[in-house]
């Protein structure tokens, strides 16, 4: 085995508690910190696939404030995305890039309900 495969062997996920369900308000975000990161969730319970929870970075990349949170939730050209609240570019919450700014992307993560914890996978090595 390489060294290359060897490290990728290495890495593991586990899964970390955020927040509960109840701290979460439906079609909107609010925000937690992660590891030196804030993290904007977005639970949006009456989309057609069912209920959606989206774990996003905070952080917009045009103005470098946390604002991403605070932001309105809508549906562009079929994706769900997130209105900047500064510039209003407008970031998809499925992989976080910008449809107005190509260059301009935010960090995701996976996210899930585990009971009524809402936890976001990581990746740590040993």
């Amino acid at each position: 085995m390489s060294q290359a495969n060897t490290a990728a062997v290495a890495q593991y996920t586990y899964w970390q508690t955020l927040c509960g369900r109840q701290d979460l308000v439906a079609n909107s975000g609010v925000v937690a910190w992660l590891n030196g990161v804030q993290v904007a969730l977005f639970y949006l319970p009456n989309e057609p696939e069912g209920n959606r929870l989206f774990a996003i970075e905070n952080r917009d990349p045009k103005s470098g404030a946390n604002v991403i949170g605070r932001g309105l939730v809508g549906s562009l050209a079929g994706d769900l995305v997130v209105a900047a609240p500064l510039y209003k570019q407008h970031f998809r919450l499925q992989d976080g890039t910008c449809l107005e700014y190509p260059e301009q992307t935010l960090n995701v993560w996976p996210v899930r309900f585990n009971g009524d914890a809402v936890e976001v996978q990581l990746e740590q090595a040993p």
